[in-house]
């Protein structure tokens, strides 16, 4: 397992019971997540004193109980980069604190390349608030990031004037990511990193529907077609159960490699928790590179 362990402003604290004790900044929140299924005892009783629960509803959804006022939102910072922190309706909080490990792997092939002198265009596919594009455009490349949700592109933005960031060459998009990579393909534009990071189930702004097992392959291979003739790296990121490290690295020897040769790596990735001698699984990573 590949670990974010270099953070300073987030920390999972504690697990147990379907949820997660985890420290944002200043801020303690209880969060369910499936992946915690055994029951062990809490090992603070910080559990008892964190700032906001989230409570799942039978119905489907949930809510969240705040303990105390608190801003709205807030911000953390990971090295260079800084993003705002706001509890959603739907559990989440605007960032996944494992993709840190990603971040950094993409930063250091994007500066390696560049110190070669050439300039690097990277596309990020299914972009959410931004955190892979923020890294890579400090990194000093250019990014065209593409989310379906108006909401989670302007949120990404007010990521980017967080992290000083707003001026660098991004390209912000509220696209159907099949369909922008289509119209690419037909323009010529082509790119030398392509990260992606797709839901497990979604709809696009017209009512597409997305279910990740249907439709990752043709889209992977679809993307090989806006590839430059020579690409850096290709990262693929999955948070369905049924979607293993292996079968990731298959798709992508079978599309990018079969194109390109070059290598593929596939991990599972995670983070450390304070109060455990086990790192805690967050969903899993395939990367292509050559």
């Amino acid at each position: 397992m590949r670990i974010a362990d270099k953070w300073q402003d987030y920390k999972i604290i504690d697990t147990s019971g379907g949820e997660k004790l985890e420290r944002w900044g200043g801020i303690t929140l209880v969060r369910p997540d499936p992946q915690v299924i055994w029951h062990s005892e809490h090992k603070t009783d910080l559990w008892k004193r964190a700032d906001a629960v989230y409570h799942r509803s039978s119905k489907g959804g949930g809510e969240w109980e705040f303990r105390r006022k608190f801003p709205e939102s807030w911000n953390i910072e990971y090295g260079e980069l800084r993003f705002v922190i706001r509890p959603t309706g739907f559990k989440h909080t605007g960032l996944f604190p494992e993709q840190a490990v990603n971040w950094d792997f993409m930063s250091d092939r994007i500066r390696t390349a560049k110190a070669s002198g050439r300039e690097i265009k990277v596309l990020n596919l299914f972009a959410y608030t931004g955190g892979a594009t923020l890294a890579c455009a400090n990194a000093g490349a250019s990014v065209t990031h593409v989310d379906a949700s108006k909401g989670m592109v302007s949120w990404a933005r007010d990521n980017a004037e967080a992290s000083a960031l707003a001026d660098r060459p991004i390209r912000w998009l509220v696209d159907d990511c099949e369909k922008f990579v289509k119209r690419e393909i037909r323009r010529g534009n082509r790119y030398d990193g392509i990260v992606m990071d797709p839901p497990s189930y979604g709809r696009g702004p017209g009512g597409e529907i997305w279910k990740l097992e249907d439709c990752i392959f043709d889209l992977v291979k679809l993307c090989t077609e806006v590839l430059s003739e020579d690409p850096i790296f290709f990262l693929l990121n999955s948070y369905t159960t049924g979607l293993s490290p292996s079968v990731m690295a298959y798709i992508l020897s079978e599309t990018v490699g079969e194109r390109f040769g070059g290598q593929v790596q596939a991990d599972e990735i995670g983070l450390p928790v304070e109060l455990s001698k086990s790192p805690f699984p967050c969903g899993s990573t395939a990367i292509w590179t050559r």
